[in-house]
């Protein structure tokens, strides 16, 4: 049989692979593009909503974007850009919703208060200053802070009621945020391109990648239902595989992929329908992370929307698998040791004697002991409202670093080829919330000689492209504004 020959490959049926196969039909609309999924369908991983907080992270609550530095200094500049970076994903998505491309907003997106929730005189001390320093902020507009109970319990009861009096409390709260559906919207944006003509192949596994003399990319797949295998020629292709991403670059051979390792890790939630707990509790709030816990394991409790019916989360309580996704293989991680990751990998081990104990911790906490740590955040929680499902699998990033030798970075990761013919994305957290950003970036470097012609149409989808809405506050009004109005979350 002759090999197929695309334009693009997508390897991966999550957020980042719908994400980018938008905008290259927007850009591009006579491109041919090839999705492959492992599972039954997309979405299945870490873009499914009961394996994300879904918050939308915005950096309004979440405090691991501000940390306190040793001389008790605070720097807001990456909450400020955590939050420019979910602003150009919902005016891309407010674009996409007038467009007629996505569907009625309120099917992937609600508004749902952000809040930060502290206990004890540092940590609200600390919420404080960390008040003062955002609300000055032009995308921070709005916060509000209080160390009053009578106020918090407005805003949330939940967190407040049979708690001891005497206890030093303080919340923020940005009555702006938003719950966000990832695994409706990748559902959503994957019903687009389909319907545009890309091919999208489900329960097909990726199995090799290998560069040919031209820059193309052959695409070595197995059918899991027949067994059938088969090799797709692609002139670009984009590894979007989650936890799978690093073996699969891996596999590619590329030299820009050395020095990476991964370090799995898993979670699991209390999760609870019962309307009257829920109707109390209508926010996302972030608490503080314990000491040596990694910044995904913040606890927090959480309102999601998911097919129209609310429910609360709170966690997440961290675990470890070597698994690379919720479906892997327990071989996902020793397996993805090589000689040129060994170094950093060992050295990441040496210094992060507190997360290993954390996690240790986590894994032989029993549910009662879980439960004391919900009732930490909810004094009223009853153990038969609650019950635990397992999220998904995060794979943080270890890599070289020249003075330690390895460092664990909690973030993103974007991996692309020196000829830019193939791109990989690594890494968690704020991930899907970031989605747009971090694939135009993708574009600006595989797509050097065609960005310069992509610049005003993505403009049109994302008026601020190019430009920092934080320091302009007029512009910074205008879209808040009218993403609101676009994602109707004035509802």
């Amino acid at each position: 049989m002759s090999t197929k020959k695309v334009d693009v490959v997508l390897i991966g049926g999550g957020i980042m692979s719908a994400t980018l196969g938008t905008m290259l039909r927007r850009l591009e609309p006579s491109w041919s593009i090839l999705i492959f999924e492992r599972m039954s369908d997309v979405a299945l991983e870490s873009s499914n909503p009961w394996n994300n907080a879904g918050t939308g992270h915005a950096a309004l609550a979440e405090l691991n974007y501000m940390p306190e530095a040793p001389d008790g200094s605070l720097d807001p500049s990456k909450a400020v850009g955590i939050n420019e970076q979910f602003q150009v994903s919902r005016q891309f998505w407010s674009s996409l919703v007038q467009d007629g491309v996505l569907p009625e907003p309120a099917q992937f997106i609600n508004p749902t208060p952000h809040m930060t929730f502290v206990r004890g005189e540092a940590n609200v001390d600390y919420l404080r200053r960390r008040y003062e320093l955002l609300k000055t902020e032009p995308l921070f507009e709005g916060i509000e802070f209080s160390d009053d109970p009578s106020v918090i319990y407005r805003w949330a009861p939940l967190l407040v009621r049979n708690r001891a009096k005497d206890e030093p409390i303080a919340a923020t709260r940005v009555e702006s945020g938003t719950d966000v559906d990832f695994g409706a919207l990748t559902h959503n944006l994957f019903d687009y391109l389909t319907g545009s003509g890309a091919d999208l192949r489900l329960e097909t596994e990726v199995r090799s990648l290998k560069r040919q003399k031209d820059q193309t990319w052959n695409v070595g797949v197995r059918e899991l239902v027949g067994n059938t295998p088969y090799t797709v020629n692609a002139k670009f292709v984009f590894v979007g595989a989650g936890g799978h991403a690093l073996p699969l670059l891996q596999k590619s051979g590329i030299p820009e992929v050395k020095g990476f390792g991964g370090f799995p890790i898993s979670g699991m939630f209390f999760r609870t329908d019962n309307p009257a707990v829920v109707a109390e509790h209508n926010a996302k709030a972030y608490g503080k992370a314990s000491v040596g816990a990694p910044p995904m394991s913040v606890p927090h409790l959480d309102t999601r929307v998911v097919d129209g019916r609310s429910s609360l989360l709170f966690g997440p309580y961290a675990g470890f698998s070597p698994k690379f996704l919720k479906s892997g293989s327990w071989l996902d991680l020793p397996g993805s040791i090589r000689l040129h990751n060994l170094g950093p990998m060992l050295a990441v081990a040496r210094d992060n004697f507190d997360l290993m104990k954390y996690l240790i911790g986590e894994l032989l906490a029993t549910k009662k002991k879980k439960l004391e740590a919900l009732r930490e955040f909810m004094p009223t929680a009853r153990a038969e409202d609650w019950y635990l499902i397992t999220a998904g699998q995060r794979v943080q990033v270890m890599k070289k670093d020249s003075n330690r030798g390895g460092v664990l970075q909690f973030g993103t990761e974007v991996i692309t080829s020196a000829d830019g013919s193939i791109a990989g994305l690594l890494g968690a957290s704020p991930g899907a919330s970031t989605a747009v950003p971090i694939m135009i970036d993708v574009l600006k470097r595989c797509f050097p000689d065609r960005f310069p012609d992509w610049r005003s149409i993505l403009a049109s989808m994302i008026p601020s492209f190019g430009r920092a809405l934080n320091t302009d506050r007029e512009a910074s009004e205008q879209s808040l504004a009218a993403t609101a109005k676009a994602l109707e979350l004035d509802r």
